[in-house]
């Protein structure tokens, strides 16, 4: 089974992104450019509490995204008292190992300003042709930075700078899907984010999952969010082709793409990853 991808026309820029330098990305990460060549998208994989990067980083090659790199990030803090290699995005234990209500996203915030900063300002990437996905932890954090993005571009003066540094972007990320991650504070926007959202999630009891609270929280802080939700049983992630399809039609709407010698590239369709 395939779905139609019909991507929207963009604006000229280089069809080759420089690829992110080890030394200016705070964390471990796997970057992979486009299979067809030509990098019009950036797809940053953001994954859940007790993961790493390796996994994301295989699906980002799965999904095989036309015109579109991968770039998976590893969360920078490990959970501690564990022997595997397990990450986190923000301290989400106590002392009594319980897990903390209100946690601090700041340490993690900061590193995908960073992050950003790199890509945007070395890499050229335009903002909104840089998209996130989250899961769980990971979910949450990319809705936090969607919305500490768009804050820092309500509050700059005509022709001054982005992420506190000299960064040319438009206002917005290019899309945001969260898969069961809510937002960790409560939005108190003047505006709301123009960034697109797709909330996706298996409905209680399944753990993690979003409430009707989450769901709108989410949309008291972006003007268009769209819902996903699968059946109660079953993984965290995706695990077929009918319920990667909406994710897969979101990007669709989404995703931009490169005129080639004169002629759209055909994008007949993608075929989402199986577990």
């Amino acid at each position: 089974m395939s779905f139609p991808v019909h991507l929207r026309p963009s604006e000229s820029h280089s069809r080759s992104k420089g690829s992110p330098q080890l030394s200016a990305i705070p964390v471990p990460f796997s970057y992979t450019p486009s299979d067809d060549g030509t990098d019009e998208n950036l797809l940053v994989l953001l994954h859940g509490l007790g993961d790493t990067h390796i996994p994301f980083a295989q699906l980002g090659r799965k999904l095989k995204l036309p015109q579109t790199a991968t770039l998976a990030l590893r969360a920078p803090e490990k959970i501690p008292f564990l022997y595997e290699e397990a990450y986190q995005w923000y301290t989400s234990f106590d002392q009594l190992g319980e897990l903390i209500s209100r946690p601090n996203p700041t340490p993690a915030l900061e590193v995908l300003s960073k992050v950003f900063k790199h890509l945007i300002e070395v890499c050229s990437w335009p903002s909104d042709r840089i998209h996130l996905f989250g899961y769980a932890q990971g979910g949450s954090i990319a809705l936090e930075f969607g919305l500490k993005f768009w804050g820092l571009q309500q509050q700059k003066k005509p022709n001054e700078s982005t992420l506190e540094s000299n960064i040319p972007s438009s206002s917005s990320l290019g899309s945001i899907v969260s898969i069961s991650g809510p937002l960790l504070s409560y939005p108190t926007v003047t505006s709301f984010s123009p960034t697109p959202i797709i909330a996706v999630y298996r409905p209680p009891p399944a753990e993690p999952s979003l409430s009707p609270a989450d769901l709108t929280a989410i949309k008291k802080a972006y003007s268009s969010v769209r819902e996903a939700k699968f059946g109660a049983r079953g993984p965290g992630m995706p695990s077929s082709k009918d319920e990667w399809e909406p994710i897969m039609r979101f990007w669709s709407e989404r995703l931009s793409r490169r005129q080639v010698d004169g002629l759209y590239e055909v994008m007949s369709g993608i075929a989402p990853p199986l577990n």
